[in-house]
């Protein structure tokens, strides 16, 4: 199993124009405002809000989870911020990491309405396949997406994902089990 190096994951992860960190409990103000008003954009591809989905409580369960799984080397989240400015855009995490003989994770993102379409989702997905790919070591990277989600299918195929087919009632958005479109990605593959 790969030990993350303390002092590396406080080093930010440099993109095109975005950098990468761990969130912070002092992110909460910045990211519930984001959340808030990004909810119309993100809600048609979301698992359901919990009724205290914004508070500053579940925001901290959520950090302590996130360190959890960082520690544990099963997850690596990552906030996603503009480079010039430091604000936050959104984030793209990678979840349910798997060693033996798998090598491989989980890949979502969401980026905050206000941000859409300037290139900032393309650019976190490609520095955190980097860091998967070079860091963790790891040998394949999947993702998931509602087949209407055409802006998430071709991000995907742009940075290099491959459709592999669909998985029949894969997640629970909304309340009801939707189908997903699954892509993967191979540390072979070429990085366009």
């Amino acid at each position: 199993m790969a030990v993350w190096r303390e002092t590396a994951w406080d080093e930010p992860l440099i993109g095109e124009g975005i950098r990468l960190r761990p969130p912070r409990l002092d992110d909460y103000e910045a990211w519930a405002k984001l959340r808030s008003a990004s909810r119309a954009h993100t809600e048609p591809w979301e698992p359901a809000w919990t009724a205290d989905e914004l508070s500053k409580g579940a925001f901290k369960r959520r950090i302590e989870r996130y360190d959890a799984d960082r520690n544990g080397g099963t997850g690596y989240p990552f906030f996603v911020l503009r480079a010039r400015d430091n604000v936050l855009l959104g984030a793209c995490n990678l979840n349910n990491v798997r060693r033996g003989v798998l090598q491989s994770a989980d890949i979502g993102y969401w980026i905050g309405s206000p941000y859409i379409r300037k290139g900032h989702t393309k650019a976190a997905v490609r520095r955190v396949l980097a860091f998967a790919f070079d860091e963790l070591r790891l040998h394949r990277v999947e993702a998931a997406c509602q087949p209407a989600n055409t802006a998430s299918r071709t991000l995907l195929e742009q940075v290099g994902f491959t459709y592999e087919g669909v998985s029949r009632a894969y997640l629970n958005i909304a309340g009801e089990w939707r189908d997903h479109d699954r892509f993967a990605m191979l540390s072979t593959d070429p990085r366009p």
